[in-house]
Formats: C-alpha cells, structure tokens, sequence
C-alpha cells in the first residue's frame, strides 16, 4: 500500500525558507524567445519578398505570428508564475510543488527524503527532490502522473524546483536546504 502523502493546492508561506518563481528572469527568456522566432520568419521571409505590392502583405504574417507566440508564452509564464512557491523549507522536512505549472504541492519530511540534488535539461537547472519511497507520488491525480513521468525522465525525479528561474541565487537556495537537511537526507 502506498504511504498516504500531505497536499495542499498551495505551498504554505510560513516556512522559514520560501522560493518563488522570478517573473522577471521568466519573461525575459520569453521575449528573447518571442524575437528569434520574429527573426527566424521575418529574416527568409523579407529577403524572399523583394517586390511588388501584393508580396509585402505577406510580411504582415510575421507580426502575426510573433503576436501569436506572445500570447502564448505570456500564458505559459502566467500559469507557472502564479501558482505560489515552488519550494518551502523548514526544520522539519519540506513542500514542493508536484506539478510545474498551477496545481497541487507535496509535504515530505527530511526522514522521507532520500536524496536532493541540482540538475540542469536545456536551459531549466532544477533542484531535484528524490523520496526515500517512490509511492508518494502515487495518488496525486492523472495530470500530475503525466507530469511527473516527463520530470522523472528529465531529471530523475517527479519532485522538482526551478532555480535558476528563482527569485533567489542558486548558492543560498543550496545552502539552506543543506542547512535545514542537517545531514538527515543527501543534498548535492
């Protein structure tokens, strides 16, 4: 039988330590994003079109697109942004979230932890949360299932946290989960 895992729909705030998303970091990767592909189309596109009237109209997709992808993207930023912490740490164990977007968060004690590390995919460097017993993940509901299978493929785990898009730098997130850890879990 699986262990009965704690839930909340959001990461409570009264933790000693408290990570949040950084909007600001988020956004600019997006804008970069939103301009390679203006470049990406506008740049073949342009110096294909190098005439008549009727072929300048064809530009006109470019800002479509781009108009598009923005809008995308800033739902994407608004769906993982605004879904509270990522991560709390206390001198008892943990919350994280389960799912990267909106959605549910975990409690796990330090007992229940066998390992936290970093781990970088692409340009997403995350700290990864592995519990001593993988059934608590178990119960968490279908979308968190899939996600947590996209997690586990990436990074070794279903429990994970951003930190290089944090509103805190990588080295003092480290250190206080080693702090408050105090040797009951791996951590690095």
């Amino acid at each position: 039988m699986a262990p009965t895992a704690v839930t909340a729909r959001r990461i409570p705030e009264d933790l000693p330590f408290v990570l949040r998303h950084s909007v600001g970091k988020r956004a600019l990767l997006f804008g970069v994003l939103i301009l390679l592909i203006g470049l990406m189309l506008g740049c073949p596109l342009g110096a294909a079109v190098s005439g008549g009237e009727a072929d300048r109209l064809v530009l006109l997709a470019v800002p479509a697109f781009m108009l598009l992808f923005a809008l995308l993207l800033g739902f994407q930023l608004w769906m993982i942004t605004s879904g509270g912490p990522v991560l709390a740490v206390g001198p008892h164990g943990l919350w994280i979230k389960t799912r990267p977007t909106r959605g549910q968060a975990i409690w796990l004690p330090w007992a229940a932890i066998e390992h936290i590390y970093p781990r970088r995919w692409a340009l997403e460097r995350m700290l990864c949360v592995k519990p001593r017993d993988p059934r608590v993940a178990s119960g968490l509901g279908a979308f968190t299932a899939l996600d947590s299978g996209l997690q586990q493929a990436f990074y070794g785990t279903g429990f994970t946290a951003t930190i290089n898009f944090a509103d805190r730098p990588e080295e003092e997130i480290m250190r206080a989960v080693a702090g408050y850890a105090a040797g009951r879990c791996r951590v690095g």
